[in-house]
């Protein structure tokens, strides 16, 4: 625990007054090198933290400091280290799950919000910020109609910032499209990266299932939308450069699953790969232990990984180490490299995501499509 929570437990009888002036001006959770002490106030009968880091008990409990409404439990955490976590508050049969109120960092899913903390060595990426001197790009919606699902299907599209239709642009196809743009930032990022010259302008095309646990679970009429008609549905409408050099298949958990199959399925179409935190499970022996959503990406990984082939050229390969699903990633590099193709894998100390993932898209998109910085100075 801190010097902070040392000192308090000394006392006894701590009155209001003295309450108020621990809390005053402190930024919690309390950081003191590499332990972080979460305190929550308040009535309760218990309280917990919870946390998604795979290999600790997700629910830990808080002490509470004797005769006050204040809890406080401190773990070890690395540097470098963001974790979301929420309390567990306890009153009587019932619980809560309720976000921080001492912690105003917060992020956002489609599940709501979670409180962040952030480790000594972690800070916000300046190139997810807001800058006033990137110029923005645009977004339009366009709709495709799809044979191979029977049903058109809306897409996204960012064309950057100067865009001329008398230029030829890279094309990034990005899975869960509107959550990358809403949970990542992801425009944001793009017009940020093409503006520092980190990567060249480029089109992005942002799309979206409506059963994405099944389509993205190697869904053959899936790879067929993408390969067969995104792309040259996007072809005949912008200024694309025809070469699978210069197109990437982008996406996290089931859509980096869709990114593999679809460019598996339809080798040399995507030259490029950006896969964050790929549910890649699958069986050595026996069975495995993650439901029957699973069944399918079993099924696709296990044969992925007796057949391989070459679907791209280039893959980038991101993972938390806080999450269960490292091990497949890691296993998969060494399969990867075999191939033949140029493979990098990132392992950060952070969970399943979407902050992570869109802490991963300099290092990605960079790397995949260099812009004229990285070409100078590299």
């Amino acid at each position: 625990m801190t010097l902070a929570i040392q000192e308090l437990r000394r006392r006894r009888h701590l009155t209001s007054t003295e309450v108020e002036a621990f809390l005053a001006g402190k930024t919690f959770p309390l950081l003191e090198g590499q332990t972080v002490t979460f305190v929550y106030r308040g009535a309760a009968d218990a309280v917990h933290l919870r946390h998604w880091i795979y290999g600790l008990p997700s629910s830990q409990p808080l002490k509470r400091l004797e005769g006050t409404e204040l809890w406080f439990l401190s773990i070890d955490l690395p540097q470098g280290s963001r974790v979301e976590y929420k309390f567990e508050v306890f009153q009587g049969p019932r619980f809560e799950l309720v976000t921080d109120p001492l912690n105003p960092h917060l992020a956002t899913d489609p599940m709501g919000m979670n409180s962040v903390v952030h480790a000594q060595g972690y800070a916000v990426p300046e190139f997810t910020l807001f800058d006033p001197d990137a110029r923005p790009g645009t977004l339009e919606t366009i709709v495709l109609p799809s044979a191979s699902f029977g049903e058109p299907r809306p897409v996204q599209v960012y064309l950057p910032a100067r865009f001329r239709p008398t230029r030829r642009y890279p094309l990034l196809v990005v899975h869960d499209g509107s959550e990358f743009l809403r949970y990542a930032g992801m425009k944001t990022v793009l017009d940020n990266l093409v503006h520092r010259l980190e990567i060249p302008p480029l089109i992005a095309a942002f799309t979206d299932s409506p059963l994405r646990l099944h389509e993205y679970a190697d869904d053959p009429r899936h790879a067929q939308f993408l390969a067969g008609e995104l792309v040259p549905a996007l072809e005949a409408r912008y200024p694309l450069a025809r070469l699978s050099a210069a197109r990437c298949l982008l996406g996290a958990s089931f859509g980096a699953v869709a990114s593999l199959a679809a460019a598996w399925r339809h080798p040399g179409v995507f030259g490029n790969l950006a896969l964050y935190s790929g549910s890649f499970a699958f069986t050595d022996i026996g069975a495995h232990d993650r439901g029957p959503v699973f069944d399918p990406v079993v099924e696709f990984v296990n044969a992925f990984r007796a057949e391989p082939g070459r679907p791209s050229e280039r893959i980038y390969l991101s993972c938390g180490i806080y999450e269960s699903l490292i091990y497949y990633n890691r296993s998969l590099l060494p399969l990867l490299q075999a191939t033949g193709m140029t493979v990098r894998l990132t392992e950060v100390r952070d969970g399943h995501n979407w902050e992570n993932w869109r802490d991963r898209l300099r290092e990605s998109l960079s790397w995949l499509f260099p812009g004229p910085l990285w070409m100078v100075y590299e």
